[in-house]
């Protein structure tokens, strides 16, 4: 691959401003809030600025190439460099990443989850900066394993001290997953590193020398690829442990593992299993398609069945990433483009639900859809905001969640290298009906929140009348209100008031997600012209290793 070597030191402050940040972070009073709160802030602004600076520096018109090149020693013993560098594949999602975690640090000010210890917490959000731009600009697979694992510990925390009452379950079937894949994924880059008898675990050598493995061999080496990447997707069956992150999760946690985490095992099939191993990548792409459909469908369906609001759209990403997998599992240049996009069109859209999710739970205590209901009446902003993120999931047309999963489905018409086109056309339509289901879900959780009138549970109380009823029985939640009533003739105008629409924070934070949206809807080119060239090089290089 041909490198530009130009402006080389943007990937690593980009990548190393977040841990700066932690460093003082650490020396820092602990009980001096606001301080730690800006000082977090400050960082990921600072090094949100340095994405601008990388956007405005990339040469789209060589999107293909890789960009800010460099090549240094790093682990010499073992072969493995500093390798890093951007190109049109990785850009969007490297300034993605520092994107929502500026985003979720500004809601995070006024809505700290309950545990406290605001300094604990935006040092993990820095670090998990850190692993997850790296992750995105690593060109050695050492290095690329290193980032892909540093993003596991942040997380862990997040969920393990800052999540909800089963936290500690789901924060550890998060870690045995995700670590259970990683085994298996590094035995496959060691073994694709001895079987090509590459001089460095670089991504150019070993895509020039992966090709030339006996195809049974590139087989099991891209079956254990398959086991590291398809959790952290995750794909069907290995999802189990995505509804009770995402449920258990803080708000924050929820965003980042939605908007960037899921990404990473999908970004880790485009830029290495694929590419490095095109015989193993043709012998699974049918089990890749098959599997991806059973999870749009089986996804959808959890949905129809789910209680908690935040569960319905942690099963919702099941079936999403499900179309980001079919249009990889083609093959083609316009399927991958689609699952490309379809990563940042879904960052944007579930990372903005999760958003609103937490902003209802902060100010109810519950995500019981049953509980909910009136949105529309009681926050109307909120309401709205809600219905117009449910209308870009479900795949809207003008909106960014359309370009991600109708070319997908398309793609699959014409499969690439000779697969099975009945079999392709066969998982296109069975996917078809997924967005009918996702209408469905995404449509019910709208209509059983946003309208009707606020359910008596909530009508007329005050925030703090609603935790004192949080989790009592019905007969202590009526005497509780029977008691306030009493107490105060005038409190339901008063009450009211309390339980206060979007905030300025919130607006804050929102606003970007909610204007790329819009804008990645009406003009999808303006990110397509940046994935297609280097789309198209990676597939016509596959094309060539498979004659």
């Amino acid at each position: 691959m041909e490198t530009l070597t130009d402006n080389n030191w943007l990937l690593t402050v980009g990548t190393f401003l977040p841990l700066v940040g932690a460093l003082v972070m650490m020396f820092w009073p602990k009980d001096d809030e606001s301080g730690v709160k800006t000082i977090g802030i400050a960082t990921a602004g600072a090094t949100l600025l340095v994405g601008i600076y990388t956007l405005v520096k990339f040469d789209y018109g060589q999107s293909e190439k890789l960009q800010f090149a460099v090549d240094a020693e790093w682990i010499e013993v073992i072969r493995s460099g500093y390798t890093i560098g951007l190109d049109g594949i990785s850009l969007p999602l490297y300034f993605l990443s520092m994107c929502v975690t500026f985003l979720v640090m500004i809601y995070t000010w006024d809505n700290m989850p309950d545990a406290g210890n605001p300094k604990a917490f935006y040092i993990l959000m820095l670090v998990l900066q850190t692993g997850m731009a790296g992750t995105f600009i690593a060109q050695d697979l050492i290095l690329f394993f290193v980032f892909f694992e540093v993003v596991l510990l942040p997380m862990y925390f997040m969920i393990g001290v800052w999540g909800g009452e089963q936290r500690q379950y789901a924060s550890l079937k998060f870690f045995l997953y995700t670590m259970f894949g990683s085994a298996f994924m590094l035995v496959a880059f060691l073994a694709l590193f001895f079987q090509t008898g590459a001089e460095s675990f670089g991504f150019a050598t070993l895509i020039d020398l992966g090709a030339g493995i006996d195809r049974d061999v590139q087989v099991w080496i891209f079956a254990g690829m398959f086991l590291g990447f398809a959790v952290k997707v995750p794909m069907f069956p290995f999802h189990t442990w995505l509804p009770d992150a995402h449920t258990q999760a803080p708000t924050q946690g929820s965003v980042i593992l939605a908007a960037i985490l899921l990404k990473l095992g999908t970004y880790g099939f485009v830029r290495i299993a694929i590419p490095m191993l095109p015989e193993g990548a043709k012998a699974w792409a049918p089990a890749i398609g098959i599997l991806a459909v059973i999870g749009i469908i089986y996804g959808s369906l959890g949905c129809l069945a789910q209680t908690d609001m935040k569960r319905l759209i942690a099963f919702s990403s099941v079936a999403h990433m499900g179309f980001v997998m079919l249009g990889i599992s083609t093959l083609t240049t316009f399927g991958i483009n689609a699952a490309l996009f379809g990563m940042v069109a879904h960052g944007l859209i579930t990372g903005m639900l999760f958003f609103v999710a937490g902003s209802v739970k902060h100010r109810f205590h519950t995500l019981e859809i049953s509980r909910l209901g009136g949105l529309l009446i009681q926050m109307p902003k909120m309401g709205w905001i809600l219905g117009f993120a449910s209308m870009a999931s479900l795949g809207l047309p003008g909106l960014a969640g359309f370009w991600g999963e109708f070319p997908a489905i398309l793609s699959a018409y014409n499969p690439n290298f000779g697969l099975s086109e009945p079999l392709f056309r066969t998982l296109m339509v069975i996917a078809a009906i997924g967005t009918v289901l996702a209408a469905a879900y995404l449509l019910w959780l709208y209509q059983r929140t946003a309208f009707g009138v606020p359910s008596d549970e909530f009508k007329g109380h005050s925030t703090a009348e609603i935790d004192a009823g949080h989790g009592a029985n019905d007969h202590g939640q009526a005497m509780a209100h029977s008691l306030s009533s009493a107490a105060n003739a005038d409190a339901d105008t008063h009450e009211h008031e309390e339980i206060k629409d979007v905030q300025l924070t919130e607006w804050i934070a929102w606003t970007p997600f909610l204007v790329a949206i819009v804008v990645f809807g009406v003009y999808p080119q303006l990110m397509f012209k940046v994935l297609d060239p280097a789309v198209q090089a990676m597939v016509e290089t596959l094309g060539k290793s498979l004659g």
